[in-house]
């Protein structure tokens, strides 16, 4: 695809935890593997607020609904710090 073809929407598939439900919240472990990245990057995208995360208590979770729109991000030209 051509980068000057545009894009759609990104839509990943669902996360499915037992019984066949599937998760709105992902762990940083989770999120990190979905984008085939490291857990030290995707804290670090977070602590920047290039990421979108929510605390429970203790527990950070990552919306699945923010990694679409992260990705989403990136294909239009999103901050890259390469």
């Amino acid at each position: 695809m051509r980068m000057s073809q545009r894009r759609s929407d990104v839509v990943l598939a669902p996360v499915m935890q037992s019984g066949d439900v599937p998760l709105l919240l992902l762990t940083i472990t989770q999120a990190a593997q979905r984008l085939n990245v490291s857990r030290s990057l995707l804290y670090d995208l977070v602590l920047s607020g290039e990421m979108v995360s929510i605390k429970i208590k203790k527990a950070r979770r990552i919306p699945v609904a923010e990694l679409e729109a992260f990705i989403q991000k990136q294909l239009q030209g999103g901050k890259d710090d390469e």
